[in-house]
């Protein structure tokens, strides 16, 4: 297999998500890939509320999401994987979507979530490692819309016109997630998309701490200072965290390197969920 050059480590990648083995393009690698990954790598916007541009210059990205152990959200972490991909050898394509989920049904939000089309022996599949608490954990075949069960959620794709809504079933019930664009995208694409979700008021990275992690036991996320734990049976419990809860939290539960610049965001989150709470009956 001759390699594609792009700039990118594959040792200190697999080194930052445990992968060992071989990096053969196939379907088999790309699961496993992009199991690690979602369980190593954390979605997580502190940046964003801490006012800092977000770069997503593949040197940006690396140092970021590998050598600082830090995560990102679906531009830098989909950004990454893609040039992982192509340096294994896969046929990958960015992809840009609406994002749906929990959106009013007739919403109609911009474009402003990445993720990939990959081709793996003539077949196109989604893989995606940037949808926060959502995130599928094996990657997804585009040309067929049947129920696709994973070890966290099934999932289908389903067409809409020349697109294709990426929906989660809960329950009995189907909850729409993103409507996926087939346009091809470039790296340029997504600055603009990038620059809204990380400035624009409208953006709700803006305003609260969002961050998650999915491993094979369960799926974590933060949503300012509440932790939803929901395991692959179903069960979820949630639980409102203290400041120090939440900074033991980040570091032990997400693997983030907290600095103390962040405690000014963490204190914000806690206050941004103690609002949020309604308030204690009176005797």
């Amino acid at each position: 297999m001759q390699e594609r050059n792009v700039s990118v480590d594959l040792e200190a990648y697999c080194a930052r998500i445990g992968y060992a083995g071989d990096l053969a393009p196939n379907l088999e690698t790309l699961h496993r890939l992009q199991v690690l990954h979602v369980a190593a790598i954390p979605f997580e916007n502190v940046d964003v509320l801490l006012g800092r541009r977000i770069d997503l210059a593949p040197q940006a990205i690396d140092a970021k999401l590998i050598a600082a152990r830090r995560g990102g959200y679906c531009f830098e972490q989909n950004a990454l994987l893609h040039r992982v991909l192509e340096a294994i050898g896969f046929e990958v394509t960015g992809l840009v979507a609406r994002v749906q989920w929990q959106a009013p049904p007739d919403a109609q939000p911009p474009r402003t979530h990445m993720a990939l089309r990959v081709m793996v022996d003539g077949r196109p599949w989604l893989a995606d490692v940037g949808f926060g608490g959502n995130v599928p954990v094996a990657p997804l075949a585009l040309d067929i819309d049947a129920p696709q069960p994973t070890q966290h959620g099934t999932y289908r794709l389903i067409p809409m016109g020349d697109e294709r809504q990426l929906q989660l079933r809960l329950g009995q019930a189907w909850a729409p997630l993103y409507q996926l664009s087939p346009q091809p995208q470039l790296a340029v694409d997504y600055e603009l998309p990038n620059w809204f979700t990380s400035t624009h008021p409208a953006s709700h990275f803006r305003h609260q701490l969002s961050v998650a992690r999915t491993t094979p036991e369960a799926r974590y996320a933060l949503r300012n200072a509440r932790l939803t734990v929901r395991l692959p049976n179903g069960e979820e419990t949630q639980r409102s965290l203290g400041l120090d809860e939440l900074e033991a939290t980040l570091r032990g539960t997400f693997g983030l390197p907290v600095s103390s610049e962040w405690r000014a965001v963490l204190e914000r989150a806690v206050a941004a969920k103690r609002e949020a709470e309604p308030p204690l009956a009176s005797a």
